[in-house]
């Protein structure tokens, strides 16, 4: 059996980073820096010992020649993530004063790093054990709820990220769905535009350089500059058309969002649906041919099916860009979890910050890992084809 390196590094590497980051702090209000506390200190000898048995079993069962060792690690490492928010509800119980009803915990870096790490590690076990999609959505979901039913918990109600939260539930679902609204109404307009322009290239070899030139063109503009720049054009068509305005465009808001996002989006969904359509073997339209389909059949039955697995990645890599870019139109006013980002700045609250960040990322990771799911089931096998 072929020993793993990286398992036992990064069990290593976390073990070393939550003894010597501090695992989290307590703050006396929202704005005063906290002060931190290590891991023996904040959760005990207790807490501390079983993170560091965890750890050591871990690295233990990764380098031992066990015949069901990575079976054994993928349950360790779920169930060690599943249950970490666990620590910072001791660490709340330990140390957050009674009397002081502004005092809150926050996270501390060793909390994020054996987080991280304890990701990495199942990712590599869940490679290691070559997991279907099945058993990846299931760990998924345990894991995920597992942490919303003890963030939801009076355990953690004085978490700094939580009390964010609950002061603000109903801004956080506006923004959520605006968020979503732009990304993925970018992709989907974007999609539809490249599809266009893929099909124009194949047709008309002409177009495919300016097209091209002009897609990556819009892609070397800084996404400030773009958000900048449809301001002055769009405050101009909403004052010379008062009719827009109450459709909501003008100069600052979704409109200039929506059209930058756009702009961002086209690349690689232009290239990726030309080189995936053009790069269908020749000798397979040739077979159609023969069997007497026409264009359209070979395009739709043959052609595009082999090519959407690509088209897809296309996809996947313009949604998760589309998702970050969505974070920075907030300055103009377009709303989503850029606001709190933009405003935990402005107030150094920087779980407020962490407030829009997090989801941005939860969100970049969910739809990667979605069209990932999507491409590979699309893909041809030997029985298929």
């Amino acid at each position: 059996m072929v020993p793993n390196r990286v398992i036992p590094a990064l069990g290593v590497l976390a073990l070393v980073l939550v003894w010597l980051l501090d695992l989290g702090a307590i703050q006396p209000n929202r704005i005063v820096p906290g002060t931190g506390h290590g891991l023996l200190s904040a959760v005990g000898w207790l807490g501390a010992g079983v993170v560091t048995l965890t750890l050591t079993a871990s690295i233990l069962m990764s380098v031992l020649p066990l015949r069901l060792r990575y079976p054994l690690l993928l349950g360790l490492v779920g169930f060690s993530l599943a249950a970490l928010p666990l620590l910072l509800e001791i660490f709340a119980g330990r140390h957050l004063p009674e009397a002081s009803p502004y005092a809150r915990s926050t996270i501390g870096s060793g909390f994020w790093s054996l987080l991280f790490l304890l990701s990495l590690m199942l990712i590599e076990i869940l490679g290691r054990l070559r997991a279907g999609r099945g058993l990846q959505l299931m760990l998924l979901v345990v894991i995920v709820g597992s942490w919303l039913v003890l963030l939801r918990g009076e355990g953690l109600a004085s978490l700094s990220l939580v009390r964010e939260f609950n002061a603000r539930p109903d801004k956080f679902e506006q923004a959520l769905w605006t968020h979503l609204a732009l990304a993925f109404g970018a992709v989907t307009f974007s999609a539809g535009l490249a599809f266009v322009l893929a099909l124009k290239m194949i047709r008309s070899p002409a177009w495919q350089r300016p097209v091209l030139g002009a897609v990556s063109f819009l892609q070397t503009i800084p996404s400030l500059a773009v958000f900048g720049l449809l301001i002055a054009p769009l405050g101009a068509l909403s004052s010379a058309f008062p009719a827009l305005q109450s459709l909501g465009i003008r100069g600052i808001g979704w409109a200039p969002a929506l059209l930058a996002l756009i702009a961002y989006s086209l690349l690689p969904m232009v290239r990726n649906t030309f080189v995936a359509i053009t790069e269908v073997p020749e000798n397979l339209a040739d077979a159609g041919q023969g069997m007497g389909m026409t264009e359209r059949q070979l395009f739709f039955q043959l052609k595009l099916p082999l090519a959407l697995p690509v088209i897809i990645e296309g996809a996947r890599i313009t949604t998760i860009q589309a998702i970050g870019l969505t974070a920075v139109a907030a300055l103009i006013g377009a709303g989503g979890f850029g606001s709190f980002i933009f405003q935990g700045l402005g107030q150094a609250a920087m779980d407020l910050v962490l407030l829009g960040a997090l989801p941005t990322i939860a969100l970049a990771l969910l739809a990667d890992a979605l069209f990932t799911m999507l491409a590979d089931s699309l893909k041809p096998t030997p029985a298929t084809t």
